[in-house]
């Protein structure tokens, strides 16, 4: 039995509620009682926050993990250290691994391997939406929801082929599962290495127009309409595709969307000098881009903020612009990049929590993401003001590929829990 543990003197972000309140948690692998709680039973472990926060454990619903195929990246074991290190309990692991995770088998494997690997962070397998990822054949979306399939998605390979998508959709209401669709046309987007514009004129290097996302992303949202499917789009990057959800959400389309937390804090600047870490796909765009999108996730437009996690080895990097791989970690800093909007005033604490806890949970139909009595005690105490300077040499993960290295930021896990248990101590 876990034993349990009282925190008080807190600050509880219960994403629920839309304030933040002074008060105390109690919990062993549940959470036993929250707010005014009257004292703790014999052999309690006692913390006192001082003042600190506490809220629930993250959950990241975009988290790319080597293994199997790419251990030299990731394994479930580093993943889930630079999760626990930066608040994460739960992760969403995406299908690209070798082999693609696109039949029951393989859900199999990670619902098995990665939480006896991982120590102790939740990982729940995203399932390929087609086969091999190749945007042709759908694949079996009822065997593997009933597997334990989570999201169904083709990463970062947009389904160019509206039939197919059509159908996966259709087919996927059937079992009330979630696509999530990264909108991006792959004619208009192809050989672009960063956003297209004034920057990278300047820098000789091809760009990727917002209206690859625009476009595609109308496609989407008219398919979950035709269809009744929910759909994400995922990881969303340009001002021009707002306005298309928001006219789907407003006629009761069964729409939701992410954002990189990347593209929340850095703009295409942080690309100038042909810094390959803050090259990302998609790419970080202008900064009244960045400046939309933080205002989408402080009304709510946008639901989630992920933190894209996509290991890269330092050689893949450190070429030439043009030739270097996309992607950047980003387990260890999806919270302290997500508060950076609080520190400036631009989002509520309590909502930039909720794109990170409850609703996701929502959409996973998970029982985490909140701190309410009953619910499982994945928990997590911060130090909203500690600042650090990133420095990608200490980071928990086997890459280092971070565009936030060197970067001042600010709010600091010092304890995470995961069913009561501490899985990472400050």
């Amino acid at each position: 039995m876990t034993r349990p543990i009282l925190i008080r003197n807190a600050k509880l972000i219960d994403p629920a509620k839309n304030k933040v309140e002074d008060g105390a948690i109690l919990f062993d692998d549940t959470i036993l009682d929250v707010g005014n709680v009257s004292g703790a039973p014999d052999g309690a472990e006692i913390i006192d926050a001082d003042g600190m926060h506490v809220a629930p454990g993250l959950i990241d619903m975009r988290v790319v993990i080597g293994e199997p195929g790419a251990e030299h990246k990731e394994t479930f074991k580093s993943a889930g250290r630079a999760a626990a290190s930066g608040g994460v309990t739960t992760m969403v692991m995406m299908p690209n691994t070798t082999p693609i995770i696109d039949d029951q088998s393989l859900i199999d494997y990670v619902l098995r391997r990665g939480p006896d690997r991982s120590g102790g962070v939740r990982v729940l397998p995203a399932a390929a939406l087609t086969k091999h990822l190749d945007g042709e054949l759908m694949t079996e979306i009822g065997l593997m929801a009933e597997a334990g399939a989570v999201l169904f998605t083709n990463g970062d390979k947009p389904i160019v082929d509206s039939r197919v998508l059509r159908r996966a959709l259709s087919y996927a209401t059937t079992f009330g599962a979630l696509i999530a669709h990264r909108p991006e046309d792959p004619y208009l987007a192809e050989g672009g290495v960063m956003h297209e514009g004034e920057l990278a004129a300047r820098l000789g290097l091809p760009g990727i127009p917002a209206a690859a996302e625009a476009i595609m992303a109308e496609r989407d949202l008219m398919l979950a309409e035709l269809t009744g499917g929910k759909l994400l789009l995922d990881m969303l990057s340009s001002a021009q595709t707002l306005p298309t959800l928001q006219r789907a959400k407003a006629r009761g389309v069964s729409a939701f969307a992410s954002v990189n937390v990347h593209h929340l804090v850095l703009n295409e600047q942080d690309v100038d000098g042909y810094r390959t870490f803050a090259k990302l796909s998609p790419p970080l765009r202008s900064e009244d881009d960045r400046v939309a999108l933080v205002q989408a996730v402080s009304d709510g437009l946008i639901d989630v903020i992920v933190s894209g996690h996509d290991p890269q080895q330092a050689e893949d990097k450190r070429l030439p612009f043009e030739e270097a791989a996309f992607g950047a970690v980003g387990l260890e800093t999806l919270l302290a990049g997500a508060l950076t909007l609080h520190h400036k005033g631009d989002a509520p604490l309590n909502t930039l929590i909720r794109a990170m806890t409850l609703k996701p949970a929502e959409l996973l139909r998970q029982p985490t993401g909140r701190l309410t009595k009953g619910a499982p005690a994945d928990v997590i105490l911060i130090d909203l003001g500690a600042p650090f300077k990133l420095d990608s040499d200490t980071l928990k993960s086997k890459s280092n590929n971070s565009p936030f290295d060197k970067k001042l930021l600010q709010g600091a896990v010092k304890r995470t829990f995961i069913a009561g248990k501490t899985v990472y101590a400050q």
